[in-house]
């Protein structure tokens, strides 16, 4: 059985609690229940229940998992990632297009859902925070420094929630009692900055170490790592660098004053553990999505990244999927070939039966034929293979796919109880090796070669490796935006750091061009909510 936290997770899967409203410009409740806050918290699991209900709504809009939330926008408005339509399949109104061109507007549908699920998320948190602050613990068997503890960490993922809110949409309200006020005012984004800030400092010293108790929560080692993601984008976001800053934060971390499993976080010795269906107790993780197939919530990231039925055969699993992302051919053509990701993060080639040379076979443009995943998006069931394709052009078979978290097969005794991981300690070496070289002019330290190295070794064959590191000649910025590609593939990071490096707007790749807009840096506030909300500004650009 797995720990209490889960525990806890499962049985609050359907508990909805009252009195909040749906997201924070919404003028009518929705009323799930009538149960009064003096009839449910009667003891300290259904304080429990109420502090943990915004880590399973979380999972709603920040794992790959939904069509609609922050993952969605930010990997496919990006140059790794991309949902083309496949022949009959994948138009969807033009949604994933838009967003590959960058021509969105202000009346997305799925803008308006990520919007909507990730206030709704703060207005969880909010409801939790003020339920639990009104409680006499005492008379439930609570101590005073766990109430405190739960409220810290309640308040830090708040400052989680509006971090990612901030990125997408920059200036955003500031709301911290649910429905009030029923109309929040705009804020500028160094003042949402500032409070997410405050929010972290204020709380850090209330949270727990992060231990096999309680990964998955938020805690000290995954406060400090939203305070580097914080800092190292601080420039882009304020106007004003924060450099050493952020490298104290994830020398916080690097040295195990945030905790880890077992003592200070360690990274992977390999690259597919922490990925793994045995990750839940991983040395490298620092915060994560708790799932389990066994306790009824497995992290199913099938429907987006599977193709359809027929490669349930080749993994020998119960799930398919939609056929919907897939890898953008320049990202895949980013890996040289010896490069272990590549085999090992990606399904790419002949597919065949599992265990077996049998080939599966196509059911679509290839239907009968001998199936085999090619590294284009194009209609070469048709004799073109000569274009570049286009978003439009895509067949069943387009693209490398997804095999970075691989469930096992229907057998194992681990079946699908991954764990989805938000932050890891290499993203933290990462982190820290760029403000090295911001701080150096954007010249490599040696300390900044280093920390990629380290990580970077885990991906090469012991007699490719001398080739492959780098040195402070190699490690440009521009390389090393490339190799947090690589490294980060799949892990909803992309747009964040393409802005950071300049190259959202600039940049080139595959089938999107360069645009001049710096305005499409920042989502439109979705037009319904302006509509609801006379006090919300739209960002420039849109109407």
């Amino acid at each position: 059985m797995k720990r209490y936290n889960k525990l806890v997770l499962g049985l609050i899967a359907s508990v909805l609690i009252g009195g909040m409203s749906v997201s924070c410009t919404d003028l009518d409740e929705k009323v799930y229940t009538k149960l009064k806050i003096d009839g449910f918290y009667n003891n300290k699991l259904e304080v429990m229940q109420a502090a943990l209900r915004p880590y399973t709504h979380m999972q709603s809009w920040l794992a790959p998992t939904g069509g609609s939330g922050y993952y969605y926008h930010s990997e496919l408005s990006a140059d790794q990632l991309a949902w083309p339509q496949k022949g009959k399949h994948g138009y969807d109104s033009g949604d994933h297009i838009r967003l590959h061109y960058h021509t969105w507007t202000s009346n997305e549908s799925r803008l308006r859902n990520a919007w909507q699920g990730m206030w709704e998320g703060v207005g969880y948190v909010n409801n939790a925070i003020q339920d639990i602050a009104a409680l006499d613990l005492a008379k439930i068997g609570m101590t005073e420094n766990e109430g405190v503890e739960v409220l810290a960490q309640l308040k830090v993922l708040r400052a989680f929630h509006y971090l990612k809110i901030m990125d997408m949409w920059g200036n955003v309200p500031i709301v911290t009692r649910t429905s009030e006020p029923l109309n929040p005012e705009t804020v500028s984004r160094e003042e949402v900055f500032k409070f997410i800030e405050n929010e972290i400092n204020s709380n850090i010293d209330q949270l727990p170490l992060t231990s096999r108790e309680t990964i998955g929560q938020v805690s000290k080692a995954s406060a400090y790592a939203m305070l580097a993601e914080l800092y190292l984008n601080a420039e882009k976001w304020t106007g004003t660098a924060r450099w050493d800053d952020c490298i104290t934060a994830c020398d916080n971390i690097i040295s195990g004053k945030g905790g880890g499993i077992d003592g200070a976080p360690q990274l992977s010795p390999d690259i597919n553990s922490a990925f793994a269906n045995t990750n839940d107790f991983h040395k490298e993780s620092l915060f994560q999505f708790q799932f389990s197939k066994k306790g009824g919530f497995e992290f199913g990231w099938g429907g987006f990244f599977m193709g359809y039925d027929n490669m349930k055969d080749v993994l020998k699993v119960a799930y398919g999927g939609w056929n919907a992302l897939v890898v953008i051919p320049s990202a895949f053509d980013a890996y040289v070939e010896n490069d272990l990701r590549k085999k090992d993060w990606f399904l790419f080639g002949p597919q065949y039966k599992y265990g077996t040379t049998t080939p599966i076979l196509g059911t679509e443009e290839w239907d009968g034929k001998p199936f085999a995943y090619v590294n284009t998006i194009r209609r070469e069931s048709e004799g073109d293979l000569t274009s570049q394709g286009s978003m439009t052009e895509g067949e069943e078979n387009s693209g490398a796919r997804f095999h970075k978290y691989k469930s096992g097969t229907l057998d194992d005794p681990n079946y699908l109880e991954n764990d989805y991981i938000i932050y890891r300690l290499t993203e933290i070496y990462f982190n820290k090796a760029e403000a090295l070289m911001r701080k150096n002019g954007g010249v490599a330290t040696a300390e900044a070669v280093d920390l990629i190295n380290e990580s970077r070794e885990r991906a090469f064959a012991k007699a490719d490796w001398q080739a492959a590191k780098y040195s402070t000649a190699t490690l440009t910025l521009k390389e090393l935006l490339a190799e947090r590609g690589r490294e980060f593939v799949f892990e909803g990071k992309r747009r964040t750091d393409l802005i950071r490096f300049g190259d959202f707007i600039n940049g080139t790749w595959w089938d999107h061009k360069a645009s001049t807009d710096v305005n499409r840096e920042l989502f439109a506030i979705p037009r319904n909510q302006i509509d609801n909300n006379p006090n919300l500004k739209q960002n420039p650009g849109y109407n």
